[in-house]
């Protein structure tokens, strides 16, 4: 509705997410049950694979995005 594209979205504004934590995949399920333990709703929203170029590339309902490229 404002006409900002998907990627100045998500370099300006958080998306909706209160917090991010990046953990290994062995860490996350008992971070998560102690955050939900103290009242924090906590969910995992991605993942992190290695990568041939430094790039952030999101998939979302408008497509695959690449929002930061050095």
């Amino acid at each position: 509705c404002s006409g900002s594209s998907d990627e100045e979205l998500y370099r300006v504004f958080n998306m909706g997410h209160r917090m991010e934590v990046y953990l290994s995949e062995d860490e996350a399920p008992s971070f998560m049950e102690r955050a939900e333990s103290m009242g924090i709703e906590a969910r995992c929203i991605g993942y992190v694979e290695d990568a041939e170029a430094p790039e952030v590339l999101l998939t979302t309902a408008s497509g695959n995005q690449v929002i930061y490229r050095k």
